[in-house]
Formats: C-alpha cells, structure tokens, sequence
C-alpha cells in the first residue's frame, strides 16, 4: 500500500483566507525569538545606530531654519558656508551610521539563518517516514531555502525600520508641533485613513503571500520531479506535458504575485497622496501667514523640510508592512515543520547493549509444521519439544543432550502486529491486522505475497520506519518500541527494493551501514554483494557516483545497496527482494555469497522469485495483511494453491516468472 501525499496545506484562496484570519503577524513573528536571543545585543545596538542616523536627519531641517532667519536674512556668507559645513557633516554622520549599522547585523542574521536551516533539517531526519509520505519534497525545500531568505531580509531590515521609523515620526511630528501646531494638526489629518489602510491591507496581502509561497514550493517540486525523473520524460517523450504542467504552476504563481503587486501598489499610491495633499495644504496655509507676518520664513522651511524628511518614513510603510507579513507567513510555514512530534525512544530502563552471539542455525533448527488458514493467523514456532527454561536476555540455556537452544523468546518475532498509515481514510481496514511470525535466532524467513498485501511494509515495521498501530516486535525478546533508535539501527541491517544512494563516492555510500566499520569491512562488504565492479571505477571505491547513483546500472545500485546492509554484521538483516536487478549469472554469485551472511544472521527477505525463496529456511505466505501460511518451500508449494499460483508467475503477482519450479529440485536438500 502506497501512502497518498496530500499537500500540508491547501493553496486556495479559502483556506489561506484561513489561516491568515486565525493566526497574528506579531505573535507568530516572536516564534523566532529563541534564534534571535543570542544576537540581541547586536541587534539592540544595530537598531540604536539606525535611530540616532534617523534622527540626524531631523536635525537638518533646523539647521535650514538658522541658515534662513540668520545669515541668509543678515546677507552674511561667512555663516552661510558654516550653516553648510554644518550639513556636510551631519550627512556624513547619517550615512556612516547607516554603514555601521548594516555591518552590525550582517554576520549574526547569516548566522541566526544557518542555525535554522540547520535545525530543519536535522528535524527532518528525525521525523517518521509517514511525514515525509505525505509532504512533497518541493515544500520542505521552499522552506529551507526562500522561506529562511525572507525572514534574514526580515530581521534584517524590515524589523529594525519598523522600529527606526516609528520613532522617527514619532520625533518628527514632536518638532512640528513644537515649531508650529497649528500647521501640524493639518499633517495629521491623514493619520486614520491611513491606520484604517494599513489594516485592511495586512489582511489581504497575508492571504496573498501564503498562497504565493505555497505555490513556490508546488513549483519547486515540478522541477524536481522533472529534474530526477529526467530519464523517464525523455523515454516517454513528455517533455511538452510536463512543460505544460509547469507552464500553468508559474502562471498560477505569476497571478499571485500580480495580485499582491496590486494590493502593494494601491496601499503605497494612497500613503504617497494622502501625505502630500497634507503637505500642499500645510504650505499654503503657511505661505498665507509668512505673508501676514504671523510665520518667520525660515519656521517654515523649517517645518517643510522636516515634513519632506518625514516622507520615507512613512511612504516605506507598506513597504514594511509587506515584507512582515510575508516573513510571518515565512514563519508559520517554517514551524509547521518544527512542530511536527518527533517519535519518542521509550528507553527502558537498564537496557544493554549485549549482542549475543548466534549460533550456527544448522544446530538448532528443524523443520515446522505447516499451518494454512485464512482466518487465523500462524506463527512459526516449534510444535515439538517440551519447554525449556527460558535465561536472561540474549542468552542461550543448554538441553540435556549438550546441545545448545535459543530460548523461545529469541529471534524476531511479531506478535498480534497490526498497522495502518496515518493518512489513510478511518472506514478502510489497516494494511496489516493480526500478524503472527517468529522467525528463530540465525533463521532466514522468505516473506512471500501478492502485490499489495503488505511485505514491503511489513519489513519497515523492523526498523521502525513505522510504528505498529498495535501489537509488538520483538528482537530477542525485546520490545523495540524500547529499544533508542540509534541501538535499533545498529542491530537491523536493510536493504530496500528501490536501491537509493547519494552523490558521494561508492566506498561511503557502502559504509553509511556502520559508524565503525573500516576498510576492512568494506572489502568483505563488497565481497558479499559480488560488487567487485567498484574496483574497476575510474578512482575505484572513491568514486562520486552522482546524484541517486545514476552513473550506475540498476544491478550495481542494488549490489551497494547490498553491501550497505551486511557491512555492520548486523544481527538482523530485512532485505526487500535485494537481487530483482541483478542479471542470473551475477544473482547466483551474490546468492552464493549471501549465505554464508544469512548462515549467522537472523533474516526476512522479501522475495519475488524462487531463486531468492531458496535461500530461506522457511517461507510466510502474506496475503490480505495476514500471515496465512508458514512452512519450507517445498511445503508450501504441495499443499498452498495460492503459493503455487506465485510461484507459477500467477495473475496475483506481476513480479514472478512465468514458469513454476521444479518442486523436485526443491526436495533436494536445504537451500543452504
């Protein structure tokens, strides 16, 4: 069962219209205060700086004023050339602070940038599969990526001017009145239609930058599907399809973006004509009283130049405005991540890291008893023997006869295990319901089923890829659910059916299976999965094999992908028909040296073909989530219709061969 992948949040209209209605910029901006904590000084300081440069600004006007009222009026050059040193220097201090200030917040936003994106991903390694099932890969990338981008520009300007400017129309509007009140109530005037602007156009313009950032991430995962699906487009000749489909995400973007170019250019059209009409008006009525003696002219150069210096101050509202609010939907979308639970390692107490050693299985093992019901599910226990006092964990207890026996308990065992994915509809029956297995220390069980019925998720129940909806796993007696992730990982070995690697060389790809495996261990690794292949790469096992290992053959990714699962000597091993790929002559090289890794090595293998069902001690017949059979190959193939019909390459299953086995050649002996 594939799990669906719906997106993490819708892109219409409506639903953005939501969750802007339901969420506040500023208390969804203070989310980022735990990064911003340990670069607060600098910021304090950084911000300080732009106040002060701000504030020089204001003071220029005044010095215009001097200038107007003293040596201009008094025909003085001599204070005109020191009015305009005076200038000069503020200037110069303005934009010197200005510089200073950019330098203060340039290191320490890259920073606060880099310990997100750090964080995310970290996190997303953490998280189950089942999130990374139902989230396209497009929008987690936006958001490591151009969601980060905007919120550094965030703090970086749009935060520190919010805050600059406010204060500086704050001073600003304190001098007007104090050089003139009356003309400054007029340059008020403008201030409620324009907070009453200001909050019609935070609204709407959230919506539009939540839907244009959804819709990025959407973009993002056409190209790369187009990108690693490169070979299959070509193939198929669907490059103009997928043109197509890509052409209509960017028009859909193109629109949002025009819509919010819209809404940003309406707000700035009526912050500029408000102001200005007030302005106009403040100069006549003040060209009226200069002219009746009540105003001195160089007050009202004063106070005009102080309004002009007060235009980009609030002229950059909307500005402002805008990128706030998309650095809050930034945000939000960031932490839609970050606030995704993390599973939770219940790590019981006194738990050891002691790995018994296992057996040869030839000592222990027998053959069982064949159970075939559709109803009820089987295990493959021995029915034969009386029981044995069972010892501490990973132990072995002796019998009577010298001869030493796993205790019951050991092995892998799967007790009434039952799963369903957590997108799937409440009324559809869970993928897996009532499974019963044990397979026995040193015991390799061949997993066989139709396509569909589970095997595939039943092998990443072992590891915990997913977690069981009900039930247990055990691993020698031993709860995973107990076991801490990082212990779990390091007794299962895997092996997938698509062989996935990654754009590093072919030796760490290998040894990515064990932090502690050497040289050594890869020689023997690479040995086992018959890739001598590696050795005869262009710098040999330093070799990049490129992106999802696509310098390579489907067989070489599978016999890495091999290697990577038994270079830890793992106890366990879950193989997912790891030799599909491989041509007949190199599967029978790997099968051959395969076993000598399954002889010491507790395994279920998915297996699609006789070839590989021969390597097991027994064989689990999965059908409809259920174990409904468990016995030999031979077993099964006498008495199970339906393991006939998959052996013969039946309607149930489009991964066999067309043609049955030789039961005969079946009965000649143990697979191994």
């Amino acid at each position: 069962m594939t799990a669906t992948r719906p997106e993490p949040k819708p892109t219409s209209d409506s639903a953005a219209e939501r969750s802007a209605s339901e969420r506040s910029a500023v208390r969804t901006l203070l989310r980022l205060w735990p990064y911003v904590r340990p670069v607060r000084v600098r910021l304090f300081t950084a911000a300080l700086v732009a106040i002060v440069a701000s504030c020089l600004g204001l003071v220029i006007p005044l010095v215009l004023k001097w200038m107007v009222d003293g040596p201009v009026a008094a025909r003085d050059p001599g204070g005109v050339w020191l009015g305009g040193g005076y200038l000069l220097l503020l200037g110069v201090a303005e934009a010197g602070l200005f510089g200073l200030r950019r330098w203060l917040v340039a290191r320490p936003l890259a920073g606060v940038e880099a310990a997100m994106r750090e964080d995310l991903y970290r996190h997303l390694q953490r998280l189950p599969v089942s999130f990374h099932d139902r989230w396209p890969s497009g929008q987690l990338l936006s958001r490591a990526t151009t969601d980060l981008q905007l919120l550094r520009m965030f703090l970086a300007f749009p935060l520190t001017f919010l805050l600059v400017n406010g204060t500086t129309i704050l001073v600003g509007v304190a001098i007007l009145l104090a050089q003139e009140w009356t003309l400054g109530l007029v340059l008020l005037v403008p201030v409620v239609p324009l907070l009453i602007l200001c909050s019609w156009f935070e609204a709407r313009y959230a919506r539009a930058a939540r839907t244009a950032q959804d819709q990025v991430g959407e973009l993002t995962t056409v190209v790369e599907e187009g990108v690693l699906g490169i070979r299959i487009i070509k193939g198929f000749g669907r490059h103009h399809s997928q043109v197509r489909a890509f052409r209509s995400l960017s028009r859909r973007l193109r629109g949002t973006e025009l819509h919010k170019a819209r809404l940003l250019a309406g707000l700035w059209a009526l912050i500029l004509t408000l102001p200005e009409i007030a302005i106009g008006a403040a100069l006549v009525l003040g060209t009226v009283r200069v002219a009746d003696g009540e105003l001195s002219a160089g007050t009202l150069v004063a106070f005009l130049s102080t309004a002009l210096a007060l235009r980009w101050p609030v002229e950059s509202i909307g500005f402002l405005l805008a990128m706030s609010q998309e650095a809050a939907t930034a945000t939000e979308r960031y932490f839609e991540v970050m606030d995704a639970p993390e599973p939770i390692d219940a790590r019981a107490s006194g738990a050891s890291g002691y790995r018994a050693e296992i057996p040869p299985a030839a000592a222990h093992r027998r053959r069982p008893r064949v159970r075939n019901r559709s109803q009820d599910a089987v295990t493959g226990d021995p029915a034969e023997g009386p029981p044995e006092q069972v010892g501490p964990l990973g132990s072995y207890e002796g019998r009577a006869d010298g001869r030493e026996t796993p205790r019951p308990e050991g092995g892998l065992r799967f007790e009434g295990v039952e799963f369903r994915y957590p997108d799937a509809p409440p009324d559809t029956p869970p993928t897996l319901h009532g499974v019963d297995l044990h397979i026995r220390p040193g015991e390799t069980m061949a997993l066989v089923g139709a396509t569909g019925s589970g095997k595939t998720t039943l092998t990443a129940l072992v590891p915990r890829l997913h977690d069981v909806t009900r039930g247990r796993i055990a691993l020698d007696g031993e709860d995973i659910a107990a076991i801490p992730r990082s212990r779990l990982r390091e007794l299962v070995g895997v092996a997938f059916e698509e062989p996935t690697l990654f754009s590093t060389t072919a030796a760490e790809n290998v040894l990515m299976g064990a932090d502690t495996a050497d040289d050594t261990d890869l020689r023997r690794a690479l040995q086992v999965a018959q890739a001598d292949f590696v050795d005869r790469l262009p710098q040999g096992p330093q070799t990049q094999v490129g992106e999802q290992g696509l310098s390579l053959s489907g067989g070489q990714r599978q016999r890495l992908a091999l290697a990577r699962a038994v270079v830890g000597r793992p106890r366990f091993l879950v193989l997912d028909d790891p030799l599909s790929a491989l041509d007949v002559h190199t599967e029978a090289l790997v099968e051959a040296a395969l076993r000598q890794v399954l002889a010491t090595t507790t395994a279920l293998v998915v297996a699609h073909r006789p070839s590989t069902v021969l390597l097991a001690d027994r064989v689990a017949l999965l059908s409809g989530g259920r174990i409904t059979a468990v016995g030999t190959h031979r077993e099964l193939l006498h008495e199970v219709a339906e393991y006939r019909d998959l052996m013969a390459g039946g309607p149930d299953d489009d991964h066999m061969p067309r043609r049955a086995p030789d039961p005969s050649a079946a009965e000649g002996g143990s697979p191994r």
